[in-house]
């Protein structure tokens, strides 16, 4: 495919605007990047896809999400007073929404987030997952689901001790299950790059060191690192403080977790030592805001990890997949929060959107996502953004803040695959999806009620 007649954004090491640019895809990669006129005339054969002068950029990257809140939206609270903190919240909501899952609402809750994934331009994903009554080949479902969209995503399975022995242990053999599968799949000349795996933890407060120790003993050979929430909220702290005499931070480099290859999500409150433990032990951050904000549970040192060299990146939370939402809301609070309109430019959210959400990504996929550029995915968005004042690789961080939306998504491309043309989806079936994800909401809701805390 060639892509013409566009405006080109590349983002990445040469972050360049080419106008009247074309990007030349073949398999799954960008082949070239150049004039119009040149790559028509040298490729004269190449199927066309015109831009018609609209924004043609990389695709959005989300760090963290989970596909299995999708079925929370618009549900109301069991009887008795809203939760008032954090643990009420999980213990009210989302503790309950996780055991009334099955395979398949598993399956059609991560088919509507990738549905609103396409729509709004974002196209690799890292999820997730928990359901603790349908543990044994959920993370396959959603695969199957990832798969069928098109999209890129990495999956994993939350281990946690609060459903038990066997529940612990029935998520560690799906994280290892899985690894070894997508493991085997793997090849030089494999024609599906698209699924990923890590090893799920839940958070400090719910896994045991015994429960840890099981997860390193399982992962040994299988080059992954943990995919974790960490001091999401202070009980978390005040977990590891009363049980282990230590910081969850220092807990999680003491019991081996910490490392390049693992996500630490929100981060909310770590102190300065585990911000250093990160750096030393490259592992990434990313960074939720419109969750944090919903939760109440604080703001992240963002500003401060970036400042020491730790990687943070963007996720949603299982907010919604307009990832241009999430880098309008981290701009926003974090001068909000320290009534200082300096801190956190654009230009920054947007390092840590692409940029650093590459960087997280390279531990996983072997091309870069995040940029286009020769050898890089073919992960590509097109939207119909029309600046009415001078736009520049300089001050296009501004002009997404204040400008770009998901909505100006017109076309949506992953690895090569049209997946959204002129707004019409082609690889999924939007109305039916919706039609039986109606009904299977419906019945989670109902066992929702029915559950205890």
């Amino acid at each position: 495919m060639l892509i013409t007649n566009g405006t080109i954004i590349t983002l990445g090491r040469e972050n360049k605007i080419i106008p009247n640019g074309a990007v030349l895809i073949q398999g799954d990669k960008i082949a070239a990047i150049d004039d119009s006129n040149h790559l028509i005339t040298q490729f004269p054969n190449e199927e066309k896809l015109d831009a018609r002068g609209k924004i043609v950029m990389p695709g959005n990257i989300c760090a963290h999400t989970h596909f299995y809140g999708a079925f929370a939206r618009g549900m109301s609270l069991p009887p008795g007073p809203p939760p008032k903190n954090f643990p009420e919240i999980l213990q009210k909501l989302w503790w309950r929404i996780d055991r009334a899952l099955t395979l398949e609402d598993s399956k059609y809750s991560a088919l509507v987030c990738l549905v609103d994934a396409i729509r709004h331009g974002t196209t690799t994903l890292i999820d997730h997952h928990a359901s603790p009554n349908a543990i044994d080949g959920s993370l396959d479902v959603i695969a199957d689901a990832v798969n069928e969209a098109g999209l890129r995503a990495c999956l994993c399975y939350e281990v946690t001790d609060r459903n038990g022995v066997e529940g612990a242990a029935a998520g560690i053999r799906e994280n290892v299950r899985f690894l070894n599968k997508v493991s085997s799949l793997q090849s030089p000349v494999s024609s599906n790059d698209l699924i990923r795996a890590t090893f799920g933890l839940h958070a400090s407060f719910t896994v045991s060191d015994k429960t840890l120790e099981k997860c390193l003993m399982e992962l040994d050979g299988l080059d992954a690192g943990f995919h974790v929430h960490v001091a999401e909220d202070i009980s978390d702290e005040d977990d590891a403080a009363q049980n282990f005499g230590m910081r969850v931070g220092e807990r999680l480099n003491a019991r081996g977790i910490l490392g390049a290859k693992t996500i630490a999500a929100h981060c909310v409150h770590v102190d300065v030592g585990e911000i250093d433990l990160f750096k030393r032990t490259s592992t990434k951050v990313s960074h939720q805001p419109r969750s944090n904000m919903n939760n109440a549970v604080g703001v992240a040192n963002v500003l401060g990890m970036l400042r020491h060299g730790v990687t943070v990146g963007l996720g949603n939370d299982g907010f919604s997949n307009n990832m241009f939402s999430e880098m309008k809301t981290a701009y926003l609070l974090h001068k909000s929060h320290q009534r200082d309109p300096r801190v956190m430019g654009a230009d920054t959210v947007l390092e840590m959107a692409y940029a650093n959400n590459a960087k997280i990504c390279a531990n996983f996929w072997n091309a870069p996502v995040g940029e286009l550029a020769v050898g890089a995915y073919a992960d590509i968005v097109l939207l119909d953004y029309a600046p009415f004042t001078e736009m520049s690789a300089g001050n296009f961080p501004w002009h997404v803040i204040f400008g770009v939306d998901g909505s100006n998504v017109t076309d949506t491309i992953c690895g090569g695959k049209l997946l959204m043309h002129n707004r019409v989806l082609l690889t999924l079936d939007e109305e039916a999806i919706t039609a039986k994800a109606m009904e299977l909401s419906r019945g989670v809701w109902e066992r929702v009620q029915e559950l205890g805390d």
